[in-house]
């Protein structure tokens, strides 16, 4: 019996590299990605922060523009930092809006935010950028989404581009290459236990 199993599972993953080794084949042209992780899960910009280091392992040149965040400690930024010649490191929010509470402020911030985001898709030098919270400023009209596609879908052939945070728009969606929504099934919060250093900061 061991052995007529051990042959069907043969026999079936056989099948699936054939799938596989097809799908492979066909997808043979290079772009620079537009990617957006979105959804109300946590873990949005840990995925974000994964690929620029997986990008630094491959000597690209990285930018990082985190909106909303503002000045919070971070573990992420302390790391990122360490690597000024091959990462430019910009935190251009004001804190969670339900803190700043003022929409004039945090629309100028976002303003001043993109205005460095449009130097980077400027910079063919830049391999990758990851704009960190960006949904949620999109999805507050603090900046224009018709305008940030048309100035993402400007820059150069080869860059990549990392758009994250909850309630992506539509449209965000539509033009991104790849898109993965996080969903929230459980959270620790919610059981009273608050924001761990090297989990969430």
């Amino acid at each position: 019996m061991d052995n007529e199993l051990s042959q069907r599972h043969t026999k079936r993953m056989q099948k699936q590299k054939e799938v596989v080794d097809s799908q492979i084949q066909q997808a043979d042209k290079d772009k620079g990605l537009l990617l957006c992780i979105t959804g109300n899960g946590k873990g949005k910009s840990s995925s974000g922060f994964g690929m620029i280091a997986r990008a630094l392992g491959h000597d690209m040149k990285v930018g990082i523009v985190q909106f909303i965040k503002g000045a919070m400690s971070t573990g992420e930024e302390a790391f990122y930092r360490r690597f000024p010649k091959q990462v430019e490191y910009h935190v251009v929010g004001d804190g969670f809006t339900w803190d700043t509470q003022n929409l004039e402020q945090d629309k100028r911030s976002a303003e001043k935010g993109w205005e460095i985001v449009q130097k980077m898709l400027a910079d063919p030098t830049i391999g990758v950028i990851l704009l960190d919270e960006l949904n949620i400023v999109l999805k507050m009209h603090y900046l224009d989404s018709d305008k940030v596609l048309k100035d993402i879908n400007a820059r150069p052939a080869m860059q990549h581009v990392i758009i994250t945070g909850r309630g992506a728009p539509e449209a965000v969606i539509a033009a991104s290459d790849t898109v993965s929504r996080i969903d929230d099934v459980k959270h620790a919060f919610r059981a009273g236990i608050r924001a761990q250093k090297g989990i969430e900061l």
